[in-house]
């Protein structure tokens, strides 16, 4: 087993799962590539050495600058804010570095489309952190849709839809400031991947914005607390999308429903280890959903638990997400989602910006 050293660049809420995940994911998949925590980035001296300390780093830096340029770091996680992606990531690229970014990619479309160019002509490993759609039950639903145990779909239904500013006296903060923050900037991102993985490309969008809350303690928001998205897939399927920061009593409501020609299928994310099934088939009497529970028949499930419906967590989607990345550094095959994904989620929500400002239907190939 070689080690493979790694820097991350932001130390808070995700800096800290990427470093956790980094530092676990070698023994939960036995991963040829075995992580060192080699170098963490912040913004300033004392913040990097306690993150240095507290995450087991051999090395702090408050200059990004310095990580990406260090030879001892082969692979970058990008864990800053999105206006930061595009210069960290096209600075990690030419000096060879592989590549996981946090999602969204970059701060607009431009800066995506700048990223992919240069990780696929660098020919570096490169992935975007959707961490939701790896969830044993949702790689197990992107099966039995494939499979098609649910028959043809015929209509699908996402939302990412949380409540961490549904308290309309809660303060102004960054996310009420720019676009690249607000919901379809910041949440929209996750459930269009989703839907994307379950169904595949989306070809058009209706969409439509809403500030629900125009000013927090005096200070003008400047972007959309909740948004909606009616879309055409390429399959010809229609589908509804919908997210918001203000819906009171979501704590993590990714959330999805698929319906097919002979039965359906439907996930929530607060109880992530769980797919509600329904065939129609049997008697009209006992029909119904029924509750499947993740366990070691479930992909990805079986290096973290032997028990069948003890469950995994959301920081073990993030361990997961670290086994793909070091799988796509070490057979230098890609692996899904990489920035070219994350650009085509890019692409369909400048479309629905397009669709909203113009009030039309807009097709994605127009973006």
């Amino acid at each position: 087993m070689a080690d493979i050293g790694i820097g991350i660049i932001g130390g808070g809420y995700m800096g800290k799962a990427h470093s956790v995940a980094m530092a676990a994911v070698a023994t939960v998949f036995d991963t040829p590539l075995r992580p060192r925590l080699e170098m963490i980035a912040a913004t300033s001296a004392q913040s990097a050495e306690r993150y240095r300390q507290a995450y087991g780093f051999k090395r702090g830096t408050a200059d990004w600058r310095e990580l990406v340029a260090d030879p001892a770091v082969e692979a970058v996680v990008i864990a800053s804010p999105q206006a930061t992606h595009r210069e960290i990531a096209l600075a990690a690229i030419e000096n060879g570095k592989h590549v996981l970014c946090e999602k969204p990619l970059g701060e607009s479309l431009d800066d995506s489309a700048a990223m992919v160019a240069a990780a696929e002509k660098a020919g570096v490993a490169n992935m975007v952190g959707f961490n939701y759609i790896r969830t044993p039950a949702s790689q197990y639903a992107r099966k039995l849709i494939a499979d098609g145990v649910i028959g043809d779909v015929t209509w699908f239904r996402g939302e990412h839809s949380e409540d961490f500013l549904a308290d309309p006296a809660a303060p102004a903060n960054w996310r009420t400031e720019t676009e690249a923050a607000g919901c379809l900037g910041d949440l929209a991102p996750h459930m269009v991947n989703g839907a994307r993985a379950l169904l595949g490309p989306i070809a058009e969008v209706m969409a439509d914005r809403k500030t629900v809350h125009a000013q927090r303690g005096g200070v003008a928001v400047k972007n959309d607390d909740q948004a909606q998205m009616l879309v055409n897939f390429e399959s010809g399927v229609q589908g509804h999308l919908y997210f918001s920061r203000t819906h009171h009593g979501r704590k993590m409501g990714y959330i999805y429903e698929v319906v097919g020609t002979k039965g359906a299928l439907r996930f929530n994310q607060e109880d992530q280890n769980a797919l509600e099934l329904y065939l129609a088939d049997g008697p009209e009497a006992e029909r119904g959903y029924r509750k499947i529970l993740t366990g070691p028949a479930h992909p990805d499930y079986a290096p973290f638990c032997q028990g069948p419906g003890h469950g995994t967590g959301y920081n073990d989607t993030i361990i997961i997400e670290a086994k793909d990345f070091l799988t796509a550094i070490h057979t230098g095959e890609p692996v899904w989602p990489t920035f070219r994904e994350g650009h085509e989620v890019n692409r369909i929500l400048a479309a629905a910006r397009a669709s909203e400002s113009g009030r039309r239907w807009v097709n994605v190939s127009e973006i």
